[in-house]
Protein backbone atom coordinates (compact mmCIF):
# COMPACT_ATOMS: atom_id res chain seq x y z
CA UNK A 1 0.00 0.00 0.00
CA UNK A 2 1.40 3.43 -0.77
CA UNK A 3 2.28 5.68 2.01
CA UNK A 4 1.11 8.96 0.52
CA UNK A 5 -2.43 6.56 0.42
CA UNK A 6 -2.01 6.31 3.91
CA UNK A 7 -0.46 9.60 4.72
CA UNK A 8 -4.10 11.43 2.83
CA UNK A 9 -6.34 9.08 4.52
CA UNK A 10 -5.46 10.38 7.91
CA UNK A 11 -4.79 13.74 7.06
CA UNK A 12 -8.45 13.78 5.75
CA UNK A 13 -9.90 12.05 8.85
CA UNK A 14 -7.93 14.33 11.07
CA UNK A 15 -9.72 17.12 9.28
CA UNK A 16 -12.57 16.14 8.98
CA UNK A 17 -13.02 14.21 12.47
CA UNK A 18 -14.68 11.23 10.94
CA UNK A 19 -13.60 8.16 8.75
CA UNK A 20 -17.40 8.16 6.92
CA UNK A 21 -16.36 11.88 5.64
CA UNK A 22 -13.19 11.22 4.48
CA UNK A 23 -14.11 8.18 2.93
CA UNK A 24 -16.44 9.86 1.09
CA UNK A 25 -14.02 13.00 0.02
CA UNK A 26 -11.85 9.87 -1.16
CA UNK A 27 -13.94 7.58 -2.99
CA UNK A 28 -13.03 4.36 -0.73
CA UNK A 29 -14.81 2.78 2.13
CA UNK A 30 -14.89 3.98 5.87
CA UNK A 31 -13.27 0.80 6.55
CA UNK A 32 -10.62 0.41 3.72
CA UNK A 33 -9.68 4.50 5.17
CA UNK A 34 -9.60 3.18 8.58
CA UNK A 35 -7.33 -0.01 7.90
CA UNK A 36 -5.33 2.74 5.76
CA UNK A 37 -4.55 4.89 9.11
CA UNK A 38 -3.99 1.49 11.51
CA UNK A 39 -1.45 0.42 8.83
CA UNK A 40 0.44 3.88 9.65
CA UNK A 41 -0.08 3.76 12.99
CA UNK A 42 1.51 0.43 12.97
CA UNK A 43 4.51 1.54 10.33
CA UNK A 44 5.01 4.99 12.97
CA UNK A 45 4.70 2.84 16.23
CA UNK A 46 2.15 5.54 17.40
CA UNK A 47 -1.33 6.11 18.18
CA UNK A 48 -2.12 9.12 15.83
CA UNK A 49 -5.97 9.64 16.56
CA UNK A 50 -8.15 8.85 19.52
CA UNK A 51 -11.23 6.88 18.51
CA UNK A 52 -14.61 6.53 19.60
CA UNK A 53 -18.04 5.82 18.91
CA UNK A 54 -19.09 9.10 19.14
CA UNK A 55 -15.97 11.10 17.99
CA UNK A 56 -12.40 10.97 16.62
CA UNK A 57 -9.77 13.53 17.28
CA UNK A 58 -5.93 13.71 17.04
CA UNK A 59 -3.71 12.73 19.59
CA UNK A 60 -0.13 15.15 20.54
CA UNK A 61 1.54 13.13 17.94
CA UNK A 62 -0.84 12.92 15.54
CA UNK A 63 -0.81 16.71 15.59
CA UNK A 64 2.55 16.85 15.02
CA UNK A 65 2.42 14.64 12.70
CA UNK A 66 0.16 16.36 10.48
CA UNK A 67 1.36 19.75 11.21
CA UNK A 68 4.11 17.77 8.97
CA UNK A 69 2.50 16.03 6.76
CA UNK A 70 0.31 18.17 5.04
CA UNK A 71 2.86 20.34 3.45
CA UNK A 72 4.40 16.97 1.87
CA UNK A 73 1.00 15.89 0.56
CA UNK A 74 0.31 19.56 -1.17
CA UNK A 75 3.77 19.69 -2.66
CA UNK A 76 3.21 15.66 -4.34
CA UNK A 77 -0.20 17.19 -5.42
CA UNK A 78 1.58 20.02 -6.78
CA UNK A 79 4.25 17.96 -8.16
CA UNK A 80 1.74 15.79 -9.97
CA UNK A 81 -0.62 18.91 -11.23
CA UNK A 82 2.70 21.00 -12.43
CA UNK A 83 3.69 17.95 -14.87
CA UNK A 84 -0.17 17.15 -15.64
CA UNK A 85 -0.22 20.94 -16.42
CA UNK A 86 2.51 20.75 -19.11
CA UNK A 87 0.70 19.06 -20.83
CA UNK A 88 -3.15 20.33 -19.56
CA UNK A 89 -4.87 22.78 -18.81
CA UNK A 90 -5.38 24.25 -15.17
CA UNK A 91 -8.01 21.95 -13.28
CA UNK A 92 -9.30 21.21 -10.01
CA UNK A 93 -10.92 22.93 -6.87
CA UNK A 94 -9.86 26.33 -5.58
CA UNK A 95 -11.85 27.29 -1.69
CA UNK A 96 -11.44 30.75 -0.87
CA UNK A 97 -13.16 32.69 1.40
CA UNK A 98 -14.14 36.74 1.20
CA UNK A 99 -16.08 39.22 2.44
CA UNK A 100 -19.92 39.58 1.63
CA UNK A 101 -19.67 42.29 -0.26
CA UNK A 102 -16.62 42.84 -1.67
CA UNK A 103 -16.90 38.92 -3.05
CA UNK A 104 -20.34 39.40 -4.51
CA UNK A 105 -19.72 43.12 -6.44
CA UNK A 106 -16.27 42.96 -7.32
CA UNK A 107 -14.75 39.33 -6.55
CA UNK A 108 -17.41 36.96 -8.13
CA UNK A 109 -17.07 39.04 -11.65
CA UNK A 110 -13.10 38.95 -11.14
CA UNK A 111 -13.49 34.63 -10.65
CA UNK A 112 -15.97 34.14 -13.50
CA UNK A 113 -13.30 35.74 -16.04
CA UNK A 114 -11.10 33.75 -14.37
CA UNK A 115 -13.15 30.59 -14.87
CA UNK A 116 -13.90 31.13 -18.31
CA UNK A 117 -10.32 31.06 -19.10
CA UNK A 118 -9.62 27.81 -17.25
CA UNK A 119 -12.49 25.39 -17.81
CA UNK A 120 -11.42 22.74 -16.18
CA UNK A 121 -11.42 24.57 -12.76
CA UNK A 122 -13.64 24.71 -10.32
CA UNK A 123 -14.54 27.87 -7.92
CA UNK A 124 -15.63 27.13 -4.22
CA UNK A 125 -16.57 30.66 -3.01
CA UNK A 126 -17.24 31.33 0.81
CA UNK A 127 -18.89 34.80 1.75
CA UNK A 128 -18.51 35.53 5.41
CA UNK A 129 -17.47 38.82 7.43
CA UNK A 130 -16.03 37.24 9.52
CA UNK A 131 -12.25 36.27 9.64
CA UNK A 132 -12.48 32.37 9.22
CA UNK A 133 -9.48 30.41 9.94
CA UNK A 134 -8.34 29.17 6.20
CA UNK A 135 -6.39 26.10 7.74
CA UNK A 136 -9.63 25.19 9.81
CA UNK A 137 -11.60 25.46 6.94
CA UNK A 138 -9.64 23.72 4.68
CA UNK A 139 -9.60 26.94 2.73
CA UNK A 140 -6.51 26.97 -0.35
CA UNK A 141 -6.82 31.36 0.17
CA UNK A 142 -8.53 34.53 2.06
CA UNK A 143 -9.26 37.44 0.43
CA UNK A 144 -9.31 40.12 3.08
CA UNK A 145 -9.74 43.93 3.22
CA UNK A 146 -8.00 46.09 6.27
CA UNK A 147 -5.93 45.40 8.86
CA UNK A 148 -4.24 42.32 8.55
CA UNK A 149 -3.83 40.43 11.88
CA UNK A 150 -2.70 36.92 11.40
CA UNK A 151 1.24 36.62 11.07
CA UNK A 152 0.96 32.89 10.53
CA UNK A 153 -0.46 33.63 6.88
CA UNK A 154 1.92 34.40 3.70
CA UNK A 155 0.29 38.03 2.30
CA UNK A 156 0.26 39.21 -1.16
CA UNK A 157 -0.96 42.45 -1.51
CA UNK A 158 -3.35 42.85 -4.69
CA UNK A 159 -4.67 46.35 -4.32
CA UNK A 160 -5.69 49.54 -2.34
CA UNK A 161 -9.02 49.63 -1.36
CA UNK A 162 -9.66 53.76 -0.10
CA UNK A 163 -12.47 54.48 3.06
CA UNK A 164 -14.85 56.76 2.42
CA UNK A 165 -16.75 59.28 4.89
CA UNK A 166 -20.14 59.69 3.48
CA UNK A 167 -23.81 60.62 4.04
CA UNK A 168 -26.66 60.88 2.65
CA UNK A 169 -28.45 64.24 1.69
CA UNK A 170 -31.60 64.21 3.53
CA UNK A 171 -28.95 63.64 6.98
CA UNK A 172 -27.02 66.69 6.16
CA UNK A 173 -29.58 68.67 5.55
CA UNK A 174 -31.05 67.73 8.98
CA UNK A 175 -27.97 67.81 10.90
CA UNK A 176 -25.84 70.29 9.50
CA UNK A 177 -22.59 69.36 7.07
CA UNK A 178 -19.40 69.08 9.02
CA UNK A 179 -17.19 71.57 7.83
CA UNK A 180 -14.48 69.04 9.31
CA UNK A 181 -13.65 65.74 10.66
CA UNK A 182 -12.82 66.90 14.36
CA UNK A 183 -16.57 67.97 14.03
CA UNK A 184 -17.89 64.60 13.98
CA UNK A 185 -17.31 64.12 17.41
CA UNK A 186 -21.05 66.27 17.39
CA UNK A 187 -22.94 63.92 14.96
CA UNK A 188 -24.95 60.27 14.53
CA UNK A 189 -21.69 58.06 13.39
CA UNK A 190 -21.92 54.22 12.24
CA UNK A 191 -19.55 51.92 13.88
CA UNK A 192 -18.67 49.37 11.96
CA UNK A 193 -16.62 46.34 13.88
CA UNK A 194 -14.96 44.93 10.40
CA UNK A 195 -13.23 48.19 10.11
CA UNK A 196 -10.46 47.93 12.95
CA UNK A 197 -11.44 50.01 15.97
CA UNK A 198 -14.42 51.10 15.46
CA UNK A 199 -14.69 54.25 17.97
CA UNK A 200 -11.90 56.17 16.45
CA UNK A 201 -11.89 57.61 12.65
CA UNK A 202 -8.43 58.63 10.99
CA UNK A 203 -7.96 61.12 8.66
CA UNK A 204 -5.15 62.75 6.65
CA UNK A 205 -4.91 66.50 8.07
CA UNK A 206 -2.26 68.23 6.50
CA UNK A 207 0.09 65.49 6.20
CA UNK A 208 -0.08 64.64 9.44
CA UNK A 209 -1.85 61.21 11.06
CA UNK A 210 -4.92 62.27 13.22
CA UNK A 211 -7.18 59.70 14.86
CA UNK A 212 -10.92 61.50 15.78
CA UNK A 213 -13.52 59.84 18.54
CA UNK A 214 -16.78 59.04 17.39
CA UNK A 215 -20.32 57.91 18.76
CA UNK A 216 -23.41 56.60 17.35
CA UNK A 217 -26.46 54.33 18.49
CA UNK A 218 -25.63 52.23 15.14
CA UNK A 219 -23.46 49.22 15.04
CA UNK A 220 -22.91 46.97 11.92
CA UNK A 221 -20.57 44.10 11.55
CA UNK A 222 -20.93 44.34 7.10
CA UNK A 223 -19.36 47.42 5.58
CA UNK A 224 -22.15 47.01 3.24
CA UNK A 225 -25.03 47.49 6.05
CA UNK A 226 -22.80 50.50 7.63
CA UNK A 227 -23.60 52.17 3.56
CA UNK A 228 -27.43 51.27 3.74
CA UNK A 229 -27.63 52.78 7.76
CA UNK A 230 -25.92 55.97 5.73
CA UNK A 231 -28.01 55.87 2.60
CA UNK A 232 -31.06 55.89 5.08
CA UNK A 233 -30.31 59.61 6.08
CA UNK A 234 -29.71 57.79 9.84
CA UNK A 235 -26.09 58.42 10.35
CA UNK A 236 -22.55 59.18 8.91
CA UNK A 237 -20.73 55.96 7.82
CA UNK A 238 -17.13 55.44 7.09
CA UNK A 239 -17.17 52.46 4.01
CA UNK A 240 -14.52 50.95 1.57
CA UNK A 241 -15.07 52.52 -1.53
CA UNK A 242 -17.09 49.59 -3.32
CA UNK A 243 -19.83 49.53 -1.43
CA UNK A 244 -20.84 53.35 -2.00
CA UNK A 245 -19.18 54.01 -5.57
CA UNK A 246 -23.05 53.43 -6.62
CA UNK A 247 -24.72 55.91 -4.51
CA UNK A 248 -22.31 58.35 -4.42
CA UNK A 249 -22.71 58.34 -8.40
CA UNK A 250 -26.35 58.56 -8.12
CA UNK A 251 -26.58 61.22 -5.25
CA UNK A 252 -27.54 59.22 -2.90
CA UNK A 253 -24.83 59.26 -0.72
CA UNK A 254 -22.48 62.61 -0.13
CA UNK A 255 -18.76 62.40 0.31
CA UNK A 256 -16.90 63.85 3.27
CA UNK A 257 -13.32 65.17 3.79
CA UNK A 258 -12.23 64.15 -0.11
CA UNK A 259 -9.01 66.18 1.06
CA UNK A 260 -8.79 64.34 4.39
CA UNK A 261 -9.09 60.56 2.95
CA UNK A 262 -7.99 58.06 5.72
CA UNK A 263 -5.01 55.57 4.23
CA UNK A 264 -6.30 53.29 2.03
CA UNK A 265 -7.03 49.79 3.50
CA UNK A 266 -5.22 47.12 1.30
CA UNK A 267 -7.08 44.21 0.05
CA UNK A 268 -4.76 40.83 0.27
CA UNK A 269 -4.66 37.72 -0.76
CA UNK A 270 -3.45 35.39 2.23
CA UNK A 271 -2.78 31.61 2.25
CA UNK A 272 -1.12 29.68 4.72
CA UNK A 273 2.89 29.87 5.36
CA UNK A 274 3.55 25.71 5.12
CA UNK A 275 1.69 25.15 2.08
CA UNK A 276 3.28 25.31 -1.59
CA UNK A 277 0.94 26.36 -3.51
CA UNK A 278 -0.75 24.66 -6.14
CA UNK A 279 -0.51 25.85 -10.04
CA UNK A 280 -4.01 26.72 -10.36
CA UNK A 281 -4.14 28.59 -7.05
CA UNK A 282 -0.61 30.86 -7.77
CA UNK A 283 -2.03 31.31 -11.05
CA UNK A 284 -5.49 33.24 -9.56
CA UNK A 285 -3.71 35.04 -7.53
CA UNK A 286 -1.73 36.41 -10.38
CA UNK A 287 -4.93 37.14 -12.07
CA UNK A 288 -6.55 38.88 -9.39
CA UNK A 289 -3.67 40.92 -8.92
CA UNK A 290 -3.62 42.07 -12.49
CA UNK A 291 -7.72 42.50 -12.40
CA UNK A 292 -8.74 45.91 -12.71
CA UNK A 293 -12.08 44.62 -10.18
CA UNK A 294 -9.43 43.74 -7.85
CA UNK A 295 -6.30 45.77 -7.72
CA UNK A 296 -7.91 49.09 -8.10
CA UNK A 297 -11.10 48.44 -5.84
CA UNK A 298 -11.54 51.67 -4.82
CA UNK A 299 -12.08 52.56 -8.50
Amino acid sequence: MDKIDRMRAFALVAKNASFTQAAQRLGRSARLVSKYVADLEDSLGVQLLNRTTRSVSLTEAGATYLAMCEPLLDGFDELEETVRNAQQSLRGVIRISAPTGFGSIRLAPSLAAFAKQHPEVEIDLNLSDRRVSIIDEGLDLAIRIGPLRDSSLRVRQLGPMPLIVCASPDYLRQAGTPSHPGALTQHECVLDGTMGDTAIWRFDINGEDVAVPVKGRFQANAPAAAARLAAAGVAVARCPAYTVASALESGELVELFHEHRVTPFVVAALFPQNRRLTTRVRALIDHLATDDLICNAGA
